[in-house]
């Protein structure tokens, strides 16, 4: 009984606090702007050739009319939350579904892919989009913005815009860790330098091209998702400790390239998002949150599936995906894309007001 009296205080909790941000944020952005991976993807992917797709059943089946959206989560993800709360659309489009056009993406639209990184390296992996053609949509979209509004208020709207970035684990767990080119070039530490590199050259361009108000994000305690957890033979199934120092170290770097840009680049406000210490702390005490698993995923057995193989009449898919953080091996539960959502929104965002 009082696990369930917490329960219901938390969801009063998340409640209060999207409806106090939505009146604080009201007006104040006029669209989320999205760059990253299948942490914000929502579904890109379906109209480029890859494999790193997930518009089918049983992804997207918590979604509004059960649709597989092309989002790699049973439901809506942390951006489509974040629009929500802010007092935008409830979901953010992806820039390449025929769907959508301007009228809807001048309110909030995601370039991400996923399966990409910070290095091109890793986005040839999966044949996705590299960080690059991100930005070159991005600048197709100034100008159909522009066309659309008008040039003075599109000029507003790129500068009062939240700019959301979130990508770097599939660098280490997809390419780094994977393949032997990247670790034959660089030691661990100095791939990381690498991509803060490319971190700070990508946020450097988006500033040149108008955007004010950027949330870097970083890893999350990457050695605990399922898949890494299964495949770490001898421990009984626990995190790979390897990955996560990793994920804190970058994080590290990170939050530092961020400290030193936002005295570089003037009249913007630059914000690190760190995932990792709510992340790790739903993992620890899932039922703290209302969880009931969280070393295995819902989809199939819960320790290897994702994307195809993820399959939409797997006997072991659970019930019920709110009982667990993840969904499939590598990508969380929408329960937790909302835990997420509303930790980063309370905790950080309040910085772009």
């Amino acid at each position: 009984m009082g696990h369930l009296k917490s329960l219901f205080t938390l969801l009063f909790f998340f409640f209060i606090i999207t409806t106090l941000l939505a009146v604080t944020f009201a007006g104040k952005i006029p669209a989320v702007i999205v760059f990253g991976d299948s942490t914000v993807d929502a579904g890109n992917n379906n109209y480029i050739p890859t494999v790193a797709r997930s518009n089918f059943e049983p992804y997207g089946r918590d979604f509004v009319g059960g649709k597989p959206t092309g989002r790699f989560c049973n439901g809506k993800i942390a951006t489509d939350f974040m629009s929500e709360a802010i007092g935008l659309k409830p979901t953010i489009p992806a820039y390449l579904d025929p769907s959508y056009n301007i009228s809807d993406f001048a309110t909030g639209v995601t370039f991400a892919s996923a399966a990409t990184g910070y290095d091109n390296a890793t986005s040839d992996v999966l044949s996705v989009l590299p960080l690059w053609k991100q930005l070159e949509y991005y600048k197709e979209y100034q100008t159909k913005l522009e066309a659309y509004q008008g040039k003075d208020q599109a000029s507003e709207t790129i500068t009062n815009s939240l700019y959301l970035i979130s990508v770097g684990t599939n660098d280490f767990l997809e390419n780094y860790f994977a393949f032997p080119g990247r670790s034959s070039q660089y030691s661990v530490d100095l791939y990381q330098d690498f991509l803060a590199g490319i971190a700070k050259d990508f946020v450097k361009k988006l500033h040149g091209l108008g955007a004010r108000k950027i949330s870097l994000g970083g890893l999350p305690p990457m050695g605990c998702m399922p898949l890494e957890r299964a495949t770490n033979i001898g421990t009984g199934g626990e995190c790979v400790g390897r990955f996560n120092d990793i994920a804190v170290q970058f994080n590290g770097k990170l939050e530092k390239l961020v400290e030193n840009l936002s005295k570089e680049l003037s009249g913007s406000v630059l914000v690190f998002s760190n995932p990792y210490e709510p992340f790790m702390r739903i993992i620890k005490n899932p039922s703290s949150f209302g969880f009931e698993v969280a070393a295995a995923a819902c989809c199939a057995t819960g320790m290897f599936e994702m994307g195809y193989s993820c399959q939409r009449n797997n006997p072991f898919t659970c019930t019920n995906a709110d009982k667990y953080v993840f969904w499939d091996s590598f990508h969380p539960t929408q329960k937790t894309h909302r835990i997420m959502a509303n930790f980063l929104m309370n905790d950080t965002f309040s910085h772009f007001l």
